[in-house]
């Protein structure tokens, strides 16, 4: 009864509070004059003076984790299923005690004692049950300790990392003995060792466990890197005291949010509405001496050649060496560049711990090949929440970069393929048959990159971009008269040469209007497996890159000019 009374009591507290919360609505102040479009992503206030920030505070962050885990079922104790023995003993005596006459005053009294003879039997049974119980586990962890010990015994003393990793090994001993389908899994792999789907399945099921110990030590790899990241990426997006936000110019708007970006602050989009008439000729994509402006006539004089190559990218990345010397990437101060590499750095970290471990857990998938795919396994259910926090860090960093891609991309929008330095070969016919431009589908393709929230998806995304480059360009032309280089991986040599395809790269990038396709690149080289940076999705990024870089420095004359 006094159990009733308390969780009456609480309920209305809680009723009353709400009904106080509710009140005091009408009488808040408004939030902003003007209504702001709802997002995709709820926002939370931050911790830093009421100011809204888009991702949750790690706090609420470990709470969202833990919750799944929280949720599992859990297995009654002996003093719990005997306390539920006693509440049913319990209701059947009262229903007796009700059809009795009050004459019946005896049976009434046997009644009550027998009640209380059964009850003080179920809990004295119980008690001893786990008493037994407890005694059984204990001698069962000591010999799993033991059987840990042995597989991490050393000459020297071993390190906290190894002593936590042994601690987590026998978790998993003591897991197996609780539960069967660890040993069907390790049979299936013994059966079929060069069969990867086992290797996808039993990754997925294991990680879909949140009562695992691997499961539990990845959700807890989550919480501690953001943590970390949080606090960075909020100082990064706060402004500097005293100062002002900047004003943007009137015909420019931000980007667009997406799903991978969580409406991180963003240099001004370039505008995809169609150019006045009298606007300035697109102006020359090579850097010329300066001297004089030029006539409007003169300016496609400064274009290139249809044929000519992209020789000069190279010339552009050294003369962009020099203006990050002293500063972190994209000219950011050094403290906030070492917090982004504190930070890739305790990434990697997890990601090994967790590799090792499934390790140790599957003997059978100690192979190079399994090796590889655990790991692609792995990455993509540890990146899924943290990859939107990872890039604002990235895009803080790589800001200043972002801002000269979007400064082109504006001013580029309108440009002729045969500006950018794609030869008319490799240009349709008839451009106006199909109402798009050229490399439409290319473009769009490179757009959903930044719908991806892995790093191996993110680089299957840009493979498929110069994969769909490529068959255009066998649409717009022949395979007999495309030029095509020996020694290029088949993405390059399938249709064109690398001359010719980092000229269409650079228009595909103008098209698709995403300045934080620098911070997606420079995250995903960090973050990709060796393996693929020497294959064909290596090639694939390293062309992304060029075609960045060179995007990123075209000329600014036609906003002189202007």
């Amino acid at each position: 009864m006094l159990k009733l009374a308390q969780q009456c009591l609480e309920r209305a507290q809680s009723t009353a509070a709400k009904l106080g919360k509710t009140c005091l609505k009408p009488a808040m102040p408004a939030a902003a004059p003007n209504p702001q479009p709802a997002g995709r992503h709820r926002r939370v206030y931050s911790d830093e003076g009421g100011k809204l920030s888009p991702f949750l505070p790690p706090e609420i962050f470990q709470k969202l984790q833990g919750a799944e885990s929280q949720s599992s079922k859990k297995e009654l104790t002996p003093l719990e299923e005997a306390s539920l023995q006693n509440q049913k003993l319990k209701a059947a005596y009262e229903a007796r005690m009700a059809r009795l006459d009050p004459s019946q005053a005896m049976q009434k009294t046997s009644l009550t004692l027998s009640l209380q003879r059964q009850m003080m039997e179920n809990l004295v049974i119980a008690k001893a049950r786990e008493e037994t119980l407890q005694r059984k586990m204990e001698e069962r962890r000591l010999r799993l300790q033991e059987a840990a010990n042995r597989r991490f015994c050393s000459q020297v003393a071993l390190t906290p990392e190894e002593r936590e990793q042994r601690a987590l090994y026998a978790a998993i001993l003591e897991y197996e003995q609780d539960h069967d389908w660890p040993k069907h899994w390790k049979a299936k792999l013994k059966r079929s060792p060069g069969d990867l789907s086992l290797v996808t399945s039993l990754l997925s099921h294991l990680l879909s466990l949140p009562d695992h110990p691997i499961a539990q030590l990845l959700r807890r790899l989550q919480c501690a890197v953001y943590s970390t990241l949080y606090p960075a990426v909020s100082r990064a997006a706060a402004p500097a005291p005293g100062c002002c936000p900047p004003t943007p110019n009137p015909g420019s708007r931000r980007l667009r949010p997406s799903q991978s970006l969580h409406c991180m602050l963003s240099p001004s989009e370039p505008s995809t509405a169609p150019q006045p008439q009298d606007s300035p000729p697109t102006p020359s994509l090579h850097p010329r001496p300066v001297g004089p402006p030029s006539p409007v006539g003169d300016i496609t004089s400064g274009l290139p050649d249809k044929d000519s190559s992209f020789e000069d990218l190279e010339q552009f990345l050294r003369t962009s060496e020099p203006q990050g010397r002293g500063r972190g990437h994209g000219g950011q101060p050094e403290p906030q560049l070492q917090q982004l590499k504190s930070a890739v750095e305790d990434i990697h970290n997890a990601i090994d711990r967790l590799l090792s471990l499934t390790l140790l857990a599957f003997e059978g998938l100690n192979t190079a090949a399994s090796k590889d795919r655990c790991l692609a396994c792995i990455e993509e259910p540890f990146f899924s929440p943290l990859w939107p926090l990872l890039l604002a860090l990235y895009r803080s960093v790589h800001r200043a970069r972002e801002a000269a891609l979007s400064r082109s991309m504006e001013l580029y929008r309108n440009a002729p393929p045969t500006a950018i330095g794609i030869p008319t070969k490799l240009l349709p016919k008839d451009p106006e048959a199909k109402g798009t431009y050229p490399y439409c589908a290319a473009a769009q393709e490179l757009g959903l990159l930044i719908l991806e929230s892995c790093p191996q998806k993110k680089l299957e995304c840009i493979v498929r971009t110069l994969r769909v480059i490529c068959v255009c360009a066998e649409d717009y032309c022949p395979t007999s008269e495309t030029t095509s280089q020996a020694g290029l991986p088949p993405i390059a040599a399938a249709a064109i040469g690398a001359d010719d395809l980092l000229p269409i790269l650079s228009f595909v990038v103008l098209r698709s209007g995403l300045p934080q396709l620098v911070s997606e690149c420079a995250a995903l080289e960090e973050f990709i497996h060796e393996g693929y940076l020497i294959g064909e999705e290596g090639y694939c990024l390293t062309s992304l890159q060029s075609a960045l870089s060179y995007v990123e420095l075209l000329p600014r004359g036609g906003l002189a000019k202007r």
